[in-house]
């Protein structure tokens, strides 16, 4: 029995966030402007059968899969978008699931720090090296969700809704995790965009 964890569909990858899995990827690169379907199941393994499902049956490309201990995840993406939905529509025939089984985003923790200080925005900045860096001054928002692919939808987001800077994006795990900076009327706007995400992830 393979459980629905996180299914998430996004129409176009914005550039920052693309750029940071391209940075984790250890498949085909995704690009600004792909769709992109991310799923996570249960128990992790079973991964493996989605992906060879999800590739002999359309032109998806695979850039990431992750085996845990106990999920699994998977992220697809092509330029045309129909390509990525019909990938997915498949792949829930084959469960014999709908979208809506998918596991409801839990948020553990979010938060706004303004201001934040040098010493810790070097300590961000030092312990995170794939995506931007963080300057003293500027407000930072901080993320946690169960199950972890879900904030991979709220960073896209959140880039689409204001100009800011993607510091960290952690979606594999028993949570993810994701940080972003900015301005302080930036950040509370992305903020507000990230948090709308995960109440209503998209589908196909």
């Amino acid at each position: 029995m393979i459980k629905l964890r996180t299914y998430v569909f996004m129409d176009s990858l914005q550039p920052q966030l693309a750029e940071y899995m391209a940075t984790v990827s250890q498949g085909f690169l995704p690009v600004p402007g792909d769709a992109c379907l991310w799923i996570e199941v249960s128990p992790g393994m079973a991964v493996h059968r989605l992906t060879d499902m999800a590739l002999k049956a359309t032109r998806v490309r695979l850039a990431q899969q992750v085996v845990e201990r106990a999920y699994g995840s998977m992220v697809i993406h092509q330029r045309d978008q129909s390509d990525v939905r019909e990938a997915g529509r498949m792949l829930l025939s084959r469960l014999g699931a709908r979208q809506e089984d998918r596991e409801t985003c839990r948020v553990a923790w979010q938060e706004v720090i303004r201001g934040i200080t040098p010493d810790h925005s070097v300590l961000i900045n030092r312990q995170n090296r794939r995506g931007s860096m963080i300057l003293p001054g500027q407000s930072m928002f901080i993320l946690e969700t169960e199950p972890a692919g879900y904030v991979v939808y709220a960073a896209n987001q959140a880039e689409k809704a204001a100009s800011i800077q993607l510091i960290d994006v952690r979606a594999v795990g028993a949570f993810g995790r994701l940080t972003f900076s900015g301005s302080e009327a930036d950040v509370d706007e992305a903020a507000q965009a990230a948090l709308a995400a995960i109440e209503s992830p998209a589908g196909i």
